[in-house]
């Protein structure tokens, strides 16, 4: 089995190097222009990986992994790292970052094994332990990150009952900025909110990102209904009462409930 997954990814590697040697547009690439390209690629798999749909999933690993390699070939070009240097590389720090496994450190849980990682990046030369979160990050994976992070190393609450608490009492904030009408205020205020929303998710044990979208993607689907429905009786939405549009929603409801209990697993999001 190791041998084919070897043979494999030479056999990438070789077509890669004949890509970069023979096709005008693959000659043509730049670090910085497969940039967006490479974003584009993982926003693709995080949607394959959301559906369910596997094959899907391993669609999208593939062109995720042509990324790598063919920013590896670039490097090799310059000089500055091939694929061997950024293998070994995460596998020196997989290593670094595990004493575990490769050391002599207890561990008991995974709460320890977060705590041992961060300490470990600050000794590797990080001045901060949120120095490592990207800038250009979603802002709602941002705050995600940031609220791992600092957990890592001890900044927590005790408990999910003063999270909930501390939500309530960011929602009554926002409630008096919005009452005195200060719009910065407000913003910043939301801003709480959400951020407040957030941690509580972790300690549910929630990927906000994750339940966010699954949302969008419910709410796509029952608008879509109610589109459908409103084409059937020859109106447009414009033309329907709140209360026949509210009719149509219910019944995009009901139908979802019944495509997921039938184990449809292409609408689990509904």
């Amino acid at each position: 089995m190791r041998e084919q997954q070897l043979q494999a990814f030479g056999r990438l590697l070789d077509i890669m190097d004949d890509l970069r040697a023979k096709c005008p547009w693959d000659k043509k690439q730049t670090i910085q222009s497969l940039r967006h390209l490479t974003i584009e690629e993982t926003y693709e798999l995080g949607d394959a990986i959301l559906s369910g749909n596997l094959q899907e999933v391993k669609k999208e690993l593939g062109d995720l992994l042509l990324h790598i390699v063919f920013y590896a070939k670039i490097g090799s070009e310059t000089g500055d790292f091939n694929i061997a240097d950024v293998a070994n590389g995460v596998c020196e720090k997989l290593i670094e970052r595990h004493p575990h496994i490769y050391g002599d450190v207890k561990v008991d849980n995974e709460d320890d094994v977060k705590r041992n990682w961060e300490k470990i990046k600050l000794k590797e030369g990080n001045k901060s332990v949120l120095g490592g979160v990207p800038k250009s990050l979603p802002a709602l994976v941002k705050a995600t990150r940031i609220q791992d992070k600092v957990a890592g190393v001890g900044f927590d609450w005790d408990n999910i009952d003063d999270v909930f608490a501390k939500i309530k009492e960011e929602i009554d904030e926002l409630h008096a900025e919005v009452k005195a009408q200060k719009q910065t205020n407000i913003e910043s205020e939301f801003g709480d909110v959400l951020f407040s929303l957030i941690n509580y998710a972790r300690f549910l044990k929630v990927n906000p990102e994750d339940a966010l979208e699954r949302t969008n993607r419910k709410f796509i689907t029952r608008f879509q209904y109610l589109e459908q429905r409103a084409n059937e009786k020859g109106k447009s939405l414009k033309d329907m009462t709140l209360q026949e549009m509210e009719t149509y929603w219910q019944e995009a409801k009901e139908n979802s409930k019944t495509i997921k209990n039938n184990g449809n697993t292409k609408t689990k999001h509904t």
